[in-house]
């Protein structure tokens, strides 16, 4: 019987983050089982700091880790109660998210299709809230269960305990304290479909698609992806570097009057969320190269590693395109992944 988890020291991290950095963790610990991590945080490893790493698709390393990088490989997934309308189905952290989102549209299920090619793991999704083509996930989400450091203990969570938000959730504001164990989703069978966001409909047409079921949307989905976003397997990035900012009704109406093409969103009554590749790209950063460091020419939100460039390397390049965005257009760009070994030092908010 395989051990419930294995404890590497002064380990590697180059292949365990899809930027490809050069880095280490002081101790690098794989989990195959949940109910070994009671004994594992008991451990000598785990008296220092300490970070969840799944595929490593939302992370740069700017320096070392001197603490234990957690790898969560349990992957278990079950169907919890099925009533033909709607099941609840339960997927462990260290699924992949895309060989999920498969798995719940050959079972007929709705509500995760237009969240098809995110990289990384099921444990990673109720962190960042992650979201594409106009879905959320927690939209989807019945409980998260963690992990709760302070207590000790497993705890499930109910979407309302979780304080999703933008790219976000308590699990990202306390990173600490949580390790997301499972994730348990309530899925429809007939729920709508979207397809009113950034040429889904387009890319169906092209398909030849004209009554599109789940499992088509999910591929145009994928479609989409594969040709906008580089491949990491290809060439090193963590996907959307930026969040798309939301800013005053008013700095977008202000924008949009010098620029009428700048995509602007409605995010309430008085905010607006704008198109960070847009900004950037006005700019003038797409396809821009530092040594190895770059933005990629195939989308300016998507900061790339032509080789080896250093994490330093990567974040300094990043802040240099959020100063240029901030000083033409007054807008203020935050990193989508989370930065470790250093700070975002991005330029202050416009006043």
């Amino acid at each position: 019987m395989a051990e419930a988890f294995t404890l590497l020291d002064n380990a590697a991290l180059g292949p365990h983050n899809t930027l490809r950095v050069a880095a280490h963790a002081r101790w690098l610990a794989t989990v195959r089982d949940a109910a070994a991590l009671p004994a594992l945080l008991d451990s000598p490893a785990a008296r220092g700091p300490m970070l969840v790493l799944g595929e490593g698709s939302n992370v740069l390393f700017a320096g070392d880790f001197p603490g234990l990088v957690l790898h969560p490989a349990f992957a278990n997934l079950q169907v919890l109660d099925d009533d033909d309308a709607a099941a609840t189905v339960r997927a462990e952290a260290g699924v992949g998210w895309d060989a999920f989102v498969a798995w719940t549209l050959a079972r007929g299920l709705v509500g995760l299709e237009n969240l098809a090619l995110i990289p990384g793991l099921v444990g990673a999704a109720p962190i960042q809230n992650i979201g594409a083509y106009g879905a959320e996930v927690a939209e989807s989400i019945e409980t998260v269960e963690a992990w709760d450091r302070q207590a000790g203990r497993i705890r499930r969570l109910a979407p309302g305990q979780c304080a999703f938000g933008y790219r976000d959730s308590v699990f990202k504001r306390e990173l600490e304290r949580w390790i997301v164990t499972a994730v348990e989703f309530r899925l429809s069978r007939s729920a709508p479909l979207r397809l009113d966001y950034a040429g889904v409909r387009e890319e169906l047409a092209a398909m030849g698609v004209t009554r599109p079921a789940a499992p088509q949307v999910a591929e145009a989905v994928r479609r989409l992806r594969r040709r906008k976003l580089p491949d990491p397997a290809v060439i090193g990035n963590a996907g959307s570097f930026f969040k798309n900012p939301v800013v005053a009704a008013s700095l977008a109406e202000t924008i949009q009057a010098a620029h009428p093409d700048a995509p602007v969103f409605r995010a309430g009554p008085s905010h607006c969320k704008l198109s960070a590749a847009w900004l950037i790209e006005r700019c003038g950063w797409r396809g821009h190269r530092v040594g190895d460091a770059g933005i990629a020419a195939q989308h300016a939100l998507v900061l790339v590693n032509h080789g080896h460039a250093s994490g330093a390397e990567l974040l300094a390049l990043a802040q240099r395109v959020a100063a240029a965005v901030q000083e033409r257009f007054g807008v203020r760009l935050e990193p989508e992944p989370r930065i470790v070994g250093a700070s975002w030092q991005g330029p202050p908010p416009a006043r």
